[in-house]
């Protein structure tokens, strides 16, 4: 794996599961003929960019911006902790984590034919932007608490 430094510059880390038997099926037999498929374009490399500027340009509410910042802050260790993450967190994420909920709300909202994200874009990509920007100490999962379990407990404090 790499260290943590490295994992926090993923923006996202999204839990692919295994495929159904059926999709599987089809990948084994779409993978291993001699008939190469096509990909298809669905976006020019101009179109991305224009995306990626405007994702950037949405503006966002200081109610999701406080949002942002509380639950981040929320989920690190430190004297201003709670007992529980004191008592099970390693290490919390860093800033970079409050940048990919902002940027990752405002695509969301985007991407739903919003002009601004809400707190609910926030919560709703709270877990694949911390899984990997945070850790559980031995004791924390000695008493069966795991990284998704701990992740939503923050994300109650989104309402």
């Amino acid at each position: 794996p790499l260290p943590e430094a490295q994992l926090d510059r993923f923006l996202l880390e999204v839990d692919v599961p295994y495929p159904s038997l059926e999709a599987e099926r089809r990948m084994l037999f779409a993978t291993t003929g001699a008939d190469e498929g096509e990909a298809e374009r669905v976006l020019t490399a101009t179109e991305l960019m224009n995306a990626q500027r405007l994702t950037r340009l949405i503006p966002v509410g200081e109610q999701v911006a406080d949002a942002i910042l509380k639950v981040v802050r929320a989920a690190r260790p430190g004297p201003d902790a709670d007992e529980f993450v004191n008592a099970n967190v390693a290490w919390g994420p860093s800033p970079r984590a409050s940048q990919a909920l902002m940027l990752g709300a405002r695509a969301r909202a985007l991407l739903q034919g919003r002009l601004s994200p809400s707190v609910e874009d926030v919560a709703a990509i709270l877990n694949p932007v911390f899984r990997h920007r945070m850790a559980l100490n031995f004791t924390a999962r000695a008493d069966g608490h795991t990284i998704d379990s701990t992740i939503a407990r923050f994300a109650s404090l989104l309402g």
